[in-house]
Formats: C-alpha cells, structure tokens, sequence
C-alpha cells in the first residue's frame, strides 16, 4: 500500500513538473497579421491575409515547435481599389493561383526549431499550399507575447506557375515573380 501511494505521488509529480516545463501559447488569431507581396516585371501588389488559428510549442521557456493555419479565402489587396482589386482578388482566389474554393486552408508545420541567438529561432517547417507540401526554412523573433518573421514563398513548389518565366516563354512584362514575401506577427 505504501509503495502504490508513493508511485501514485511520483507520477503526480512527474506530470506536474512536465506541465510545467512544456506550454503551447494559441495566438489570437484577430490581432496576428500576415501581410503579402508579390512581384511582376513591372512593379508588385501588396495586401494581407488572415489566420485562422495557430500555436507556438515552447519547453522551458524555448521555442520548441508550432503549428498554423491561414484562411486563403481572406486574402485581400491593399494597393487596389475599386474594380481593379477586385479583379487581383478574384484572380489570385481563382485556381490559376490559390484555387481557394478547392484549397481553403494553408497550413504551416514546424519540423526543426534551433535557438540561433537569444529569443531568435531558425525554423524548418513544412508549408502547405492548394494541398502542396514544400519544406521552408525561416527565422523568428520572440519578444514578451509576440513574435516576428519574414518568410520567401517560392508559388512554383504549390503548383501556382500562372505567369512564371519558369514554364511559359515570351511573357515580356507579364511575368510573375515565383517568389513573394510575407511578412508575419503572431500575438498570444
């Protein structure tokens, strides 16, 4: 009996201590932002899309992993008004781009976290695009309830080739960029 009641404490003290020691922080959603910009030959556009949730993993205080997921039907232009952004809304919602009605949901996976300096972090992750898995690597900032990053998105690597001079000749100035930029805050 009192051997029982002595594992029994020992595996109450084991799952507190490992409790402790490991935390998954959900951002909010409303306050995280995510903002895009793509390049063609003759200047770029710019805009935003929402996530739908997410978490960073952390295990003594260290970022140790984190997963999200983004709401591809919310992406919006921000450098266009009127008409016109509708039309790059429509376009880039449509399957020569993100294919959002099919593919509502893109998904971030952390694979790898290394602490390269302090509170800064090299992710491997997997990125997932219009059902597209492509491995992506990228550094992130922590700081208080935040964090930061910047990320290079290469289109071609989820199957988006509308516009690229990689798989269409004599484009000229209607050539797309394959790689945009997002910039990312995360709140929790």
């Amino acid at each position: 009996m009192k051997t029982r009641i002595l594992s029994l404490v020992a595996i109450f003290i084991l799952a507190t201590v490992t409790t402790t020691f490991a935390q998954q922080k959900r951002i909010d959603a409303q306050a995280s932002t995510i903002q895009w910009t793509g390049y063609k030959v003759t200047g770029q556009h710019e805009g935003t899309i929402n996530f739908k949730g997410g978490a960073l993993d952390f295990k003594d205080g260290k970022l140790v992993g984190g997963t999200f997921t983004i709401d591809m039907k919310t992406i919006n232009t921000t450098d266009l008004s009127g008409g016109m952004k509708d039309k790059l809304d429509g376009h880039l919602k449509s399957d020569d781009f993100f294919g959002v009605e099919k593919y509502p949901d893109a998904v971030l996976n952390f694979r790898k976290v290394v602490e390269i300096d302090d509170n800064v972090y090299r992710v491997a992750a997997d990125l997932t695009i219009k059902g597209n898995k492509s491995p992506i690597t990228f550094d992130i900032e922590l700081e208080d309830h935040s964090a930061e990053t910047q990320l290079k998105v290469d289109r071609t690597k989820y199957g988006i080739k509308y516009g690229s001079a990689s798989f269409f000749d004599d484009l000229k100035d209607k050539a797309i960029n394959n790689e945009f930029d997002l910039a990312v805050t995360l709140k929790f």
